[in-house]
């Protein structure tokens, strides 16, 4: 069972009671799920993930103390730690007292804090720039149980995508660097019979040209070690995860150097053709270089247009 359908049923047999009978009052103040770390929180847990952290859990979001205070927060966590220590054949974690845990009662203004360095979700354009995407993922990733003031929510979708400026200058810089690495910097160490820093070269650009899928899908690059996952259900560009998986783990001598090469390119023309297809770029040749300046220069807002085209990145 998917650990989004564990919690879902955990709050809904246990969860809810607790809350409806003994916090009535408070009750249509908090938000209840789902969300943040965790490979559960992405749909992405496995036969492996419970050996770390998984558990038949959920969030309680309270308000800031104005609203509900620290000793109702106190009795919210006390009646969250004895709710049934086994469900569906899954045990609960042990909570630790000193912070750190995933699931139970946390502050919105924690989270909040805790994953975009604003306490209300709220965040200037130039701040979205110094936010990393997998943790914007995890501010807005799982499933809302229960939000009956909406604040929550609310909070959640002002972070939905990057404003549009932003999305353009992370694409422009990291099309530059796909160009950098696999149509310059990866033939050239190949020449040469560096195949250790091929190899890096050829990683550099499959790492840019995941984040630029993810760009062009208009969708956050989640942490590294889902992105594959997550690209191949994206539904822009990603019948394009086998080949740059092949890009990470084949050779750089002799026939397959040639193969990868023309891979890389391929790779890029897709992704160019995908960012002509969105009206980012009118840049007539094939390299990303051109196509990511191209891109620069439609972005609207001048600051952001005038930084290093590689400030996204």
């Amino acid at each position: 069972m998917k650990g989004l359908e564990l919690s879902e049923r955990f709050y809904c047999e246990y969860g809810a009671p607790m809350l409806d009978g003994q916090f009535a009052d408070i009750a249509p103040s908090l938000a209840v799920g789902l969300f943040g770390s965790g490979s559960e929180c992405f749909g992405y847990d496995d036969g492996l993930s419970p050996d770390h952290d998984f558990e038949p859990g959920f969030c309680i979001v309270l308000p800031d103390e104005d609203i509900i205070d620290r000793k109702t927060e106190f009795a919210l966590e006390r009646a969250y730690s004895k709710l049934p220590r086994e469900f569906m054949g899954y045990k609960r974690c042990i909570l630790n007292p000193a912070g750190g845990n995933r699931h139970g009662v946390i502050r919105m203004r924690s989270f909040f804090l805790n994953k975009t360095g604003s306490p209300d979700g709220i965040l200037p354009t130039l701040a979205w720039f110094s936010v990393p995407e997998q943790a914007l993922a995890e501010a807005t990733n799982g499933r809302i149980f229960r939000d009956d003031s909406g604040k929550f929510t609310a909070a959640r979708q002002r972070l939905t995508y990057l404003p549009d400026d932003v999305r353009l200058k992370k694409l422009a810089g990291h099309l530059l660097l796909m160009g950098q690495a696999g149509q310059y910097n990866y033939p050239r160490s190949v020449a040469r019979g560096d195949t250790a820093a091929a190899q890096l070269a050829i990683i550099e650009f499959a790492k840019s040209a995941i984040h630029a899928i993810f760009l062009l899908n208009s969708r956050y690059m989640p942490y590294y070690k889902w992105s594959f996952r997550a690209l191949s259900e994206l539904p822009t560009l990603s019948p394009l995860h086998s080949p740059l998986e092949y890009l990470i783990s084949s050779g750089n001598k002799g026939s397959e150097a040639k193969a990868k090469q023309s891979t890389a390119d391929e790779i890029c023309t897709a992704i160019i053709s995908a960012a002509r297809g969105q009206g980012l770029t009118d840049f007539a040749g094939d390299a990303a270089e051109g196509h990511a300046f191209a891109i620069n220069r439609r972005i609207a807002d001048e600051e952001i247009r005038n930084f290093h085209i590689l400030y996204g990145v």
